[in-house]
């Protein structure tokens, strides 16, 4: 893998450490995300189900803007060099950071949102079909896990059809990465540990 490829990496690791949930959840309650809600997790769902819509789409507007930020700057800087792939490796990063931040080891995120904008904005047809896929998923299981590992999964499929096979193959990884952070969870799904969640019926709630 050239240089240029680890940077963006790094760029978008360095962006990813940026937990929004962090933010919000310290600007609600005075606590960090890993203190709020029933999971501690520094994502949209958990501060969405613990502080409110609004806190929760607060956090998706960040977690997508800080990878879409990674995204631009690693494409000024390396499109010339290595095309648009740039985004990709960007994305990915950003994906690492938030769910590797160095400063709170052990207490990032499980990346869904950034890695739905890694994918969308590397491939806006297929990536939207990817995420469409996993909350088409969720929607009938009922279990968000395993939509977040749909998500890059369909992504490697649909870019290898394609021919991009870098492409493919750096989603696998996201595939993997989706896997270590919800395995638990999938786990849980066969002894009944692990909770389901009515996606429609929140909307329903929220909405109508």
């Amino acid at each position: 893998m050239t240089m240029q490829k680890w940077i963006c990496i790094g760029i978008g690791y360095l962006f990813g450490n940026f937990l929004t949930a962090d933010l919000v959840a310290r600007k609600y309650t005075g606590k960090s995300a890993s203190e709020t809600g029933r999971t501690g997790n520094p994502g949209m769902a958990n501060i969405m189900e613990s502080l409110g819509f609004v806190p929760g789409l607060m956090v998706l507007c960040g977690d997508i803007l800080k990878t879409l930020a990674a995204v631009l700057v690693c494409g000024f800087l390396f499109r010339k060099d290595i095309g648009n792939v740039s985004r990709l490796y960007a994305g990915f990063g950003a994906v690492m950071g938030h769910n590797f931040p160095l400063w709170k080891i052990g207490k990032g995120g499980k990346g869904v949102t950034c890695t739905c904008a890694a994918v969308v904005f590397f491939a806006p047809v297929p990536g939207i079909i990817a995420c469409l896929s996993g909350a088409a998923v969720v929607i009938l299981t009922k279990y968000l896990c395993v939509g977040a590992v749909v998500i890059p999964a369909v992504f490697a499929v649909l870019t290898g059809a394609a021919g991009n096979r870098e492409a493919a193959v750096l989603s696998l990884v996201l595939t993997a990465v989706m896997l270590n952070r919800h395995y638990s969870a999938i786990r849980g799904i066969k002894s009944g540990d692990t909770p389901k969640t009515d996606v429609l019926a929140a909307i329903h709630k929220k909405f109508i």
